[in-house]
Order: structure tokens, then C-alpha cells, then sequence
């Protein structure tokens, strides 16, 4: 009953934190992990337990999603999804005692992609068509990322999108959401062939997450962006000093 409601509540908290500024996966993999599930199962779960979130959000951005070129949609999810059978693949064939040991690093870089994130947006609206656009060079790596730990994606790819050129926001976030929800379902057939998605914990998280996003956004909202953002990054970096001191 504990562990049942330690989920719930983290996939409440997880829900609440992307709705507004993201991060939510500095709540929901830490929690997977307190309660006993092996660190890559975890990471699986993580993910999957993600997925109704990015398909919400994508139904709410549909008609900005619907705005952008048919083909082209479809040309990014198929990279999408090609990265994130590479990723997923990858994160499958690594042991716990390795991925265990690159945890606090991939903290560490989806922390400070979350803080530094405005910036990093910034820098590549500055130098927007600086690689060919909509490309499956810039897409692959990024999916084969999010395959593999799926912390601080959003922030990525749009960074990503600004750095081919695109400047709506709203079609921006959009398929970031879009393609998120496409790189998870096939992260989902993936782990679940491979046996490492916790389903129980996956389902009340999930619940959890979407009620959080629902219902916890409103409250969220109430709080300073700045204060919200500084409680996310202190969150994230507690989490990374944490495992960095289970490795020793």
C-alpha cells in the first residue's frame, strides 16, 4: 500500500512539474528506484509511465501539429522512431551495474539542459539553419537519446527544432510533444518484449500523471516560474549527488 501510494504520488508530482515547466523525471525515476526496481527496469518504467502525458498534450496541440507540413510530420516520426528502437535497444543490453554508474551523468546533463535550457534555445535560434533542417542527422541522435534516458527531452528537441529554424512556439511544443509520444510507444513495445517495464507501478504512476497534469497544473501555476524552476533544479541536482554517493 506505501510503495502504491509513493508511486501515485510521484506520478502526481511528475504530471504537475510537466505541465508547467517540466522535469517531471526527477521525481518519477528516483521513486521507481527508492522502491526497490532495478535502476534500467526503472528508467523503462520511467518512460512508459510518461506516455499518456506526451498524448494528452499532443491531442491539445493538434490543430498547431496540423499546421505543419503532412510529410514532414511524418518524415520526423519515422526518425523518431528509428533513433528510439537504437536507444531503447541500447538501454536493454546495458547491465544495471553499468547504467547504474552512468545515472548520476545523465542527471547531471538533464538538470543542467532544464536550468540552462532558455539558453540553449536562445543560442540556436542564433544560429537557426547552421545544419540542414528537419534531417535525420540531428533527429537520430537526439531520438537514439531519448530512447535510451528520456530526462530533459523535451528541452532538446526544442532546441533542436529552433536550431533548423522554426519559431512558432505553440507548432514547436506541438511536435515535441508528438514526436515524445511516438518515441515512447515504441520504447514501451520495446521494453515490454524485454521484459523490464514494472506494469504495476507503470499503471499507478501513469495515473498519477495524468492526474497531476489535470489537476495539479492549476495549483502549479500559482507558484513563481522562477521559484518553480529554482525547486526543480534543486530537485534534480539532490538526485544526482544522490546517486553519484551510491556509487561509492
Amino acid at each position: 500500500m506505501t510503495e502504491t501510494l509513493l508511486m501515485l504520488a510521484a506520478g502526481f508530482l511528475g504530471g504537475m512539474l510537466n505541465a508547467v515547466a517540466g522535469g517531471g523525471t526527477f521525481i518519477t525515476f528516483p521513486a521507481l528506484v527508492a522502491s526497490g526496481v532495478p535502476v534500467v527496469s526503472a528508467n523503462a518504467t520511467s518512460t512508459v509511465a510518461a506516455l499518456p502525458g506526451y498524448l494528452s498534450a499532443a491531442l491539445g496541440f493538434r490543430r498547431e501539429i496540423a499546421q505543419i507540413e503532412r510529410a514532414l510530420v511524418l518524415r520526423l516520426t519515422f526518425w523518431t522512431l528509428a533513433g528510439g528502437i537504437v536507444g531503447s535497444c541500447l538501454l536493454l543490453v546495458s547491465s544495471n551495474k553499468a547504467f547504474a554508474v552512468l545515472v548520476p551523468f545523465l542527471l547531471l546533463a538533464a538538470t543542467s539542459v532544464f536550468i540552462w535550457g532558455a539558453q540553449v534555445r536562445e543560442w540556436a535560434a542564433q544560429h537557426r539553419n547552421a545544419v540542414a533542417p528537419f534531417g535525420a542527422g540531428t533527429m537520430v541522435p537526439v531520438a537514439i537519446y531519448g530512447g535510451y534516458f528520456n530526462g530533459g527531452l523535451g528541452i532538446v528537441l526544442l532546441a533542436l527544432f529552433a536550431l533548423w529554424g522554426m519559431t512558432q512556439l505553440n507548432q514547436m511544443n506541438g511536435l515535441k510533444n508528438w514526436l515524445s509520444f511516438a518515441l515512447s510507444v515504441i520504447s514501451l513495445a520495446i521494453f515490454a518484449a524485454g521484459g523490464q517495464v514494472a506494469w504495476w507501478p507503470a499503471a499507478v504512476m501513469s495515473l498519477g500523471t495524468i492526474l497531476g497534469g489535470y489537476l495539479g497544473a492549476p495549483v502549479a501555476r500559482r507558484i513563481p516560474v522562477p521559484a518553480l524552476r529554482a525547486l526543480i533544479a534543486a530537485i534534480g541536482f539532490g538526485m544526482t549527488a544522490l546517486f553519484f554517493w551510491r556509487l561509492f
